[in-house]
């Protein structure tokens, strides 16, 4: 991450999945074609998630099972990487390897999110092969997945927050003192959990006295956008790419590529 907390430049602008929801790409999620046209419309942070083949692949991949998106059926921890090549998602794209969309794209940095146990020691050592400490940016809602990764990798990889760290840093005095407890450097949380709101504008405040991130997952709607954005949150993650887009330029926080 390359914003300061304090600095109230542009948002980091998320997309998840790619996009998942744009009207051009909708059912090619965690593919290189929708990965594209989030590029294409100058994303430069781009959402995944990892699971891991049973013969050590790491793929860019949500579910613990290709049949939700893909013509094909079987868990991806049991399959074979030959196996995960004969599936198509949207009945037209591969499902591809985090090491082709690092080849695809070596300009943008990855939030990725370790989807089972399996591919944590295989993350940390494509991080290490690829000397790409300062590309990506780790978490999983598994506190053990997310301090084994710290441990494998030295704590030389930004991670986000466990949920016990958000609750820490909801929950003691100040946002000084959980700073002091916690390794994460983001708080990525969504907006509301059913009535609870999450990413309010104290945690917002505790986050920055700490000098810590907030990140809100997974918002599609304009307003809800402009809530948040005025709270102070440091990035937002979307499956509409174009909204984001259209809301941070209108208020002039949208990061222009080099």
């Amino acid at each position: 991450m390359d914003r300061r907390v304090e600095d109230g430049g542009p948002v980091l602008a998320f997309a998840h999945r790619g996009g998942a929801y744009h009207a051009e790409i909708e059912g090619l999620e965690n593919t290189l074609a929708a990965f594209s046209h989030a590029v294409a419309l100058g994303y430069e942070y781009l959402e995944t998630d990892v699971h891991v083949t049973s013969d050590g692949v790491l793929l860019a991949f949500h579910d613990a099972v290709l049949d939700r998106v893909t013509d094909r059926e079987g868990e991806i921890g049991r399959t074979t990487y030959a196996e995960v090549r004969e599936a198509l998602v949207g009945g037209r794209e591969t499902v591809p390897t985090l090491a082709e969309l690092f080849d695809a794209f070596p300009h943008a940095r990855f939030n990725i999110d370790l989807k089972s146990d399996g591919a944590v020691e295989a993350l940390a050592a494509f991080v290490r092969e690829r000397d790409a400490w300062d590309r990506v940016l780790v978490g999983s809602f598994s506190r053990r997945r997310t301090t084994r990764f710290r441990a494998l990798t030295g704590g030389r990889v930004p991670t986000s927050a466990t949920p016990l760290d958000i609750v820490l840093f909801r929950l003691l005095p100040s946002g000084r003192l959980a700073g002091r407890l916690t390794r994460c450097a983001a708080l990525q949380v969504p907006h509301r959990r059913g009535r609870l709101v999450i990413a309010t504008a104290g945690l917002v405040r505790r986050a920055h006295a700490a000098g810590r991130h907030v990140h809100v997952w997974t918002i599609d709607d304009a307003d809800e956008m402009g809530v948040l954005l005025d709270r102070g949150v440091d990035g937002i993650f979307t499956d509409r790419t174009d909204i984001l887009r259209a809301v941070l330029t209108r208020r002039g926080q949208w990061r222009e590529s080099p």
